[in-house]
């Protein structure tokens, strides 16, 4: 069964806009951010991620958790930094469609923290708000079917990828399926579904974006939960992408290495071969001769495979 929600006006003019910041981003060189940045957004997410849901570690003791440096806290919110660093690091090695895959991340995330991470739960839980109950999670009988439904939505419903990452977003928060680390999950899967269509969403923190407005992000959940339909949740998350990428494009003046470019070049020509002439087409900013020394540098550091020689020259990235 498909989830419920409606497509609003509000909802298509979202998609419109981020599909313009997008072009602009891809435009900008910041689908794949430089490696200082990406480590710092990286930082970002994971901090936003674990303090929505209570962790006090700094963005600095994560930092040092990253750099292997010691550092005196809770162990449980160690932990789950560590678990949450290891799971960002496995990311590209998730299948975004797959339930499988889906079990092996929550594995990673709660590892140490649950008595059966990755596994559903067997028990009925509810979700309590100061003295109420919010929210009552189906029962666990009904687990493996709802989520084998979502995840069948995930790959065979024609909407587009941006509003079914919001929609499985909020299911999954809904479904409940795991006793712990829900709300993680969700925030994760939806963004390994945007990086599947779009590589900038991999170093995005549309986390922070979300911790920022926290209580807006649980107003939006409480107010779809009423409805019965997940649209409210829809226009938030797509109002928080939208930020997300405003942000990332405010600082789009920054400085590519020669690194940046090559690693960046790479996640667009792929395999084919490829002139310093086309190298130098997708990279208007600089002139031949850095073209040259970048693609020299690459060839030298058996990043690039080099064929022919003067104006017969093509370059292929090594394997």
């Amino acid at each position: 069964m498909k989830p419920p929600y409606q497509i609003t006006g509000k909802i298509l003019l979202l998609v419109a806009s981020i599909s313009e910041k997008i072009g602009e981003v891809n435009s900008a060189h910041l689908h794949k951010p430089p490696t200082e940045l990406r480590k710092r957004n990286r930082i970002k997410t994971i901090h936003s991620s674990l303090e929505i849901e209570g962790n006090t570690l700094t963005i600095e003791q994560i930092t040092a958790i990253i750099d292997n440096k010691r550092v005196i806290g809770s162990k449980k919110d160690i932990l789950e930094a560590k678990n949450a660093i290891a799971v960002y690091k496995f990311i590209n090695k998730l299948d975004p469609f797959s339930f499988s895959s889906f079990c092996k991340a929550h594995s990673i995330l709660m590892d140490g923290l649950i008595e059966y991470p990755g596994k559903l739960r067997g028990k009925s839980v509810g979700i309590v708000k100061g003295s109420k109950i919010a929210h009552i999670a189906p029962q666990s009988e009904m687990l493996k079917p709802l989520m084998t439904d979502l995840f069948n939505y995930l790959k065979t419903d024609d909407d587009l990828l941006l509003i079914k990452s919001c929609v499985f977003h909020y299911e999954l928060k809904f479904i409940h399926p795991f006793l712990d680390g829900n709300g993680r999950m969700g925030r994760l899967w939806q963004t390994l579904l945007l990086m599947h269509k779009y590589p900038v969403f991999e170093f995005l923190p549309i986390e922070t974006v979300i911790k920022k407005r926290q209580e807006k992000y649980y107003e939006a959940i409480g107010e779809s939960d009423n409805t019965g339909k997940s649209t409210l949740f829809i226009e938030f998350m797509l109002e928080v992408i939208k930020e997300a990428l405003e942000d990332l494009l405010s600082i789009q003046n920054v400085t590519l290495t020669k690194s940046d470019r090559i690693n960046l070049y790479k996640t667009i020509i792929e395999n084919n071969y490829f002139t310093r002439k086309e190298y130098l087409r997708y990279f208007k900013e600089i002139s031949g001769a850095t073209a040259s020394r970048d693609l020299k540098f690459a060839v030298e550091n058996g990043l690039i495979q080099k064929n022919g020689d003067k104006n017969t020259t093509k370059y292929k990235f090594s394997e």
